[in-house]
């Protein structure tokens, strides 16, 4: 049929066009036996870096002590854990700052003799401490002349929570002159000049107290 509609050919192209359909359709879905796309894997933290949910450390202020908080997976940072499950309010490096401001008082009310300071951020037994010693020195007619130059470093080195009761040990570095002098004036011991010192104080505190002042229940020089 030379003169005729090419019927043939449009049946040949309708057939054509539904299998390239068929084909897309078929090509363009996922096969059960396909491999799954493989997700990139998350980087590693780098060696140092702090754990997840680690508290966030506070911005370096200039001539602020350095805060030490330890990586929460180790003993330490564990302990702390525990403690900021106990008081949702607790966070280690405040602690570490309100400790600083402690220990300053501390030290400066020791050298002056200030006994209701003491008695203030200090437990009964420790207080007791202070108190024979200070007296001991009225006694003798000797002065304590003390200044903190700086604070150079609060480093939390040890923690432990019994049942409520919390106790955090800090490394403390500083600055300081230290110097007794007798009756007339003459040092009894000490020096003039300024000299970094290491002390290792303990703070505690009852976590069901609703005083939140944690005492300092223990002292000695590293």
């Amino acid at each position: 049929m030379s003169g005729g509609f090419p019927v043939d050919l449009i049946l040949f192209a309708m057939v054509a066009a539904f299998l390239v359909l068929r084909l897309r359709s078929v090509l363009g879905r996922r096969q059960g036996f396909e491999r799954p796309p493989q997700e990139r894997p998350a980087p590693a933290s780098p060696p140092g870096a702090p754990a997840p949910d680690a508290p966030a450390p506070p911005v370096p202020v200039p001539g602020a002590p350095r805060l030490v908080v330890p990586d929460p997976r180790t003993p330490v940072g564990q302990a702390l854990q525990r403690i900021r499950q106990a008081d949702a309010g607790f966070d280690p490096y405040a602690f570490l700052g309100g400790a600083e401001g402690a220990f300053r008082m501390i030290v400066t009310a020791f050298a002056a003799g200030d006994r209701a300071t003491l008695r203030d951020l200090l437990s009964e037994d420790t207080y007791a401490g202070f108190e024979q010693a200070i007296t001991a020195r009225e006694s003798a007619g000797e002065r304590q002349r003390t200044e903190i130059h700086g604070v150079h470093e609060m480093a939390i080195d040890a923690a432990d929570l019994r049942g409520s009761v919390a106790d955090i040990t800090l490394r403390i570095v500083s600055d300081q002159v230290n110097l007794t002098t007798g009756p007339q004036g003459e040092a009894v011991s000490g020096t003039e000049a300024v000299t970094e010192l290491t002390d290792v104080w303990t703070f505690q505190r009852d976590l069901r107290s609703g005083d939140p002042t944690w005492k300092l229940v223990g002292t000695q020089a590293a």
